[in-house]
């Protein structure tokens, strides 16, 4: 297996892959998708700053579909930017026949496999961090886990959780549900879980000690700590093994 770091402005990512072929493919995908979204907020600023989601009826398919998905989860476009690059480096490989990529973008992660993997929850200070991880079966099509967090990292959130970990066939929703549920969800109130996206499979959220499970979320086992594995910025992250 290949690991590759790349970085790209604000993009820090982490490309896995059986070939090098494959990841540099996802590498063109990734550099594709970021030179699109520039060009367009070079037109429409507005679509890097708002908060709100804006509608959107012409311009590049990425475009169109962060609107889309910030639009289904009342955030600003640019809240889905990490899911939807990833989503891109994933499109590109599978369009060359990849049946094994994972990209982590920040914690934002998406994958084609055809093997199970282990991707690891990483929650700041909370006891939970680094103890665990997810157990993903195989993915023949691509598959979305984005993590969102009001305690770690740079991004800006309205919430109090230390992670909340979306998992969705559709990463780019996953991302904008991520930073929706971040923004809204307490231990006291989980209002914000009774409208849910029905792409949305599930929500695993993290608070101190305490965690929030909504719909299905995938076996949770008990994990090495490998901190040299998380992106810069992640939240989840990828330990690297098959099982």
């Amino acid at each position: 297996m290949f690991r590759h770091h790349f970085e790209l402005r604000e993009t820090i990512a982490t490309i896995l892959a059986d070939e090098e072929v494959v990841i540099d493919i996802a590498c063109d995908g990734i550099r594709k998708a970021r030179h699109e979204i520039e060009r367009y907020i070079i037109h429409d600023p507005f679509f890097n700053i708002s908060l709100e989601p804006i509608a959107i009826e012409n311009g590049p398919d990425i475009i169109l579909k962060m609107a889309a998905a910030s639009l289904k989860a009342g955030v600003g476009p640019m809240a889905v930017v990490a899911g939807a690059v990833a989503h891109a480096g994933i499109s590109a490989a599978q369009k060359k026949g990849a049946v094994f990529c994972i990209i982590d973008n920040g914690g934002d992660i998406a994958m084609v496999t055809d093997r199970t993997v282990r991707v690891g929850l990483y929650a700041g200070n909370s006891s939970l961090s680094g103890k665990y991880a997810f157990l993903i079966p195989p993915k023949k099509e691509m598959f979305g886990i984005c993590t969102s967090s009001a305690t770690v990292g740079h991004s800006f959130s309205f919430g109090t959780a230390d992670s909340v970990t979306v998992f969705s066939s559709d990463p780019i929703l996953a991302d904008a549900v991520a930073t929706a549920v971040c923004n809204s969800l307490s231990v006291a109130d989980q209002s914000c879980l009774d409208d849910i996206d029905t792409e949305i499979e599930g929500i695993f959220a993290v608070f101190g000690e305490q965690s929030i499970t909504w719909g299905d979320i995938p076996p949770i086992i008990r994990a090495e700590n490998r901190e040299e594995l998380i992106t810069a910025g992640g939240l989840g992250f990828f330990p690297g093994k098959s099982i």
